[in-house]
């Protein structure tokens, strides 16, 4: 049913274009004379589930989306693009469904599309998008999901956002596969996985994708009855969501998720470093919304409890906050509330020696750029930019708010110190792009 014309139809295009993967499925049924009952012979499942899949506005079961669109004919592009996973606009769409040649030519369109619109590699994007969309098979690589989750956080640590972005869909795949066991700890490796690709998707700009996956950690998490799991994965959303523009849903989810890790006691000092952690990510949520005073307030509650967290968190800790993090997290509060001279004071004793990994350092350069720019001081942000790049270069290239920066120092201020070297830098292949 690749080519039917019935997937021309403006039902069909709206329900697309809408994100309404479940609509596409009731559109599918009816088109082959269906039931509910019919189709959840055909999926194993219940009339309820098939209902609730039809009109669930947003997608809680991926592998079920995806059977059930296979079985009634969905295309696999309207699928892909019905769950956020291609950058189409509503007469580039109807253009790709005017017809038979059209619909040939979908996947080869749909990589165009993506190309242009995207900073980073084609290739790994799309593979990336095809991985939300269809879990992947296992490798059937003996390596333990735990210690494939290890080395992929070693890659987001390091800024090497290429090798990471190749290697999700194995890692997802595998992480499917060892969550058959049905065990608790293999579900929040599940949504450990899929949070970490949401936050490496966030950092190349990549929205759409990043939602899916901070849907499914969230998801995952929930399943797996963790609260730091739980944690992690509302931290990802919550970030998604606010590059959206969702501002007050972010701060919603965070208050949630931080009242739940609360909730554990605090007995241990991973439990106390989730709680530094979310309280930090939701300073910098309620600041970006313009919430001057819960902004401040929780940033201090913050640095509190960072107090007893150790200088250099230990291997493996699933939040690794630290004084000095938190410290970062109130130059962002500042500039975000729009003072660059606060953020500057209160990035005024920070170093890089005080962060473990090129992509914090490399974001504490960013973040003091961000706010020097603020203040008109090109000089100064050139310097915090050109350093940060020679620390994870993918910083300044890839994400869009610091890249935009870079440019405007060039456009504008061609002959500061530092800005010849920094457009040199910024379009200097990293080892992202190799």
């Amino acid at each position: 049913m690749a080519h039917d014309p019935f997937w021309n139809s403006h039902q069909a295009r709206e329900a697309t274009m809408r994100h309404r993967p479940g609509a596409l499925v009731r559109l599918g049924r009816h088109h082959r004379g269906w039931t509910l009952a019919v189709l959840g012979e055909q999926l194993g499942c219940s009339v309820a589930t098939v209902s609730r899949l039809e009109r669930a506005a947003r997608v809680g079961d991926l592998a079920l989306v995806r059977r059930a669109a296979q079985v009634v004919g969905v295309p696999s592009f309207l699928l892909a693009t019905s769950l956020g996973l291609a950058a189409v606009s509503p007469a580039v769409a109807t253009t790709v469904a005017a017809g038979p040649r059209a619909a040939e030519e979908d996947p080869m369109r749909r990589r165009t599309l993506l190309a242009t619109a995207t900073a980073g590699p084609a290739a790994a994007l799309l593979a990336v998008d095809d991985a939300l969309a269809v879990p992947p098979q296992p490798t059937g690589h003996a390596e333990p999901v735990d210690q494939a989750l290890a080395r992929a956080r070693a890659l987001y640590d390091h800024g090497s956002y290429r090798p990471l972005l190749t290697g999700l869909p194995n890692l997802l795949g595998n992480a499917h596969h060892a969550a058959r066991t049905r065990r608790d700890l293999d579900h929040a490796r599940l949504s450990a996985a899929y949070a970490l690709a949401a936050a490496v998707l966030v950092k190349v700009g990549r929205y759409g994708p990043a939602r899916l996956a901070a849907d499914r950690a969230t998801t995952y998490a929930h399943v797996s009855e963790s609260a730091l799991a739980g944690a992690a994965a509302a931290r990802e959303l919550a970030i998604v969501l606010r590059h959206q523009d969702r501002g007050e849903a972010a701060r919603q989810l965070m208050a949630r998720a931080t009242a739940d890790v609360e909730a554990t006691g605090l007995r241990t000092e991973a439990q106390a470093a989730a709680y530094a952690q979310m309280l930090a990510t939701s300073a910098y949520t309620a600041a970006r919304s313009g919430d001057r005073t819960s902004a401040l307030a929780m940033a201090d509650e913050a640095r509190r409890a960072a107090r007893s967290l150790p200088p250099a968190p230990p291997a493996g800790r699933l939040f690794p906050i630290t004084p000095a993090a938190v410290d970062l997290y109130a130059v962002g509060v500042h500039w975000a509330l729009g003072d660059a001279g606060a953020a500057l004071e209160a990035g005024k004793n920070l170093h890089p020696g005080q962060f473990p990994t090129a992509e914090r350092r490399a974001r504490m350069h960013t973040d003091l750029a961000r706010a020097w720019w603020q203040w008109d001081r090109p000089a100064h942000a050139a310097r915090e930019l050109l350093a940060a790049a020679r620390v994870s270069p993918g910083e300044v290239h890839d994400r869009p708010a610091i890249r935009a920066i870079a440019q405007n120092l060039t456009d504008r201020h061609p002959h500061v110190d530092g800005v010849r070297e920094l457009a040199a830098a910024a379009h200097t292949t990293s080892d992202y792009l190799r």
